[in-house]
């Protein structure tokens, strides 16, 4: 697995490198602002480049997109202190395919780039808990969320079989964290309705399970 560290503050890059170092893991660059980054990509062309946001020059979340524009398969793990509902759906509009804090232990930090590695989104627990807290106190006249596909592929796979109004509900309170009992308690369904809409919502977005789905439609744009 060749890595890109993109990072400005040189301890934490440092303290990465050694980690990442102790893997099956090859550090094939470095850089510590955005623009040397977005060359570095294109110079080395590494399988993951991890990205902090807040990067001096052009930020975290441009790097990310024009690194996904200059290379589609290129994986992008977003390393940030920031939290924030807007800063996240930000980074996975941008293309970025993980998201996590950087006070992530080394192990884990290891664990989200192999599952990253092997096409895989990850968002860390505690970033999904505030985009999810946001999402729970806005007025309850809010509208149902809509995805809008950020990649061609995923548009595809939504063309060709659209979700339901019923499956568009169930994956709202997917993405809320709610469980098949609480879905089903809201929608005044049963139990096994519910299950019979996330096995289709899965099956429609080629999902592998209730938390890739979730992530899918963090990635492609949550529209209120």
């Amino acid at each position: 697995m060749r890595v890109v560290l993109i990072e400005d503050h040189d301890l934490t890059r440092a303290g990465m490198r050694m980690t990442l170092q102790q893997g099956p893991i090859e550090v094939v660059g470095e850089a510590s602002n955005g623009e040397d980054g977005v060359q570095l990509v294109h110079d080395v062309n590494p399988d993951i480049a991890i990205v902090d946001v807040g990067l001096p020059g052009i930020d975290g979340i441009e790097v990310t997109r024009r690194l996904k524009e200059d290379q589609p398969d290129l994986k992008v793990v977003i390393l940030t202190l920031r939290d924030s509902e807007q800063t996240v759906l930000a980074a996975f509009g941008a293309g970025a395919d993980s998201y996590c804090m950087k006070d992530i232990e080394g192990n884990d930090l290891m664990s989200v780039l192999q599952t990253t590695y092997e096409g895989n989104a990850w968002i860390d627990p505690l970033v999904a808990r505030t985009v999810l807290t946001q999402m729970r106190t806005q007025p309850s006249s809010t509208p149902t969320i809509a995805i809008q596909a950020a990649e061609p592929g995923f548009s595809q796979i939504l063309e060709n079989s659209p979700l339901t109004d019923r499956e568009m509900e169930v994956l709202q309170l997917i993405v809320e964290g709610r469980s098949n009992q609480d879905i089903a308690d809201r929608l005044y369904i049963t139990v096994g309705t519910v299950k019979t809409h996330v096995r289709n919502i899965l099956s429609k977005l080629c999902a592998d399970d209730r938390t890739q789905a979730a992530v899918l439609a963090l990635r492609a744009g949550l529209i209120h």
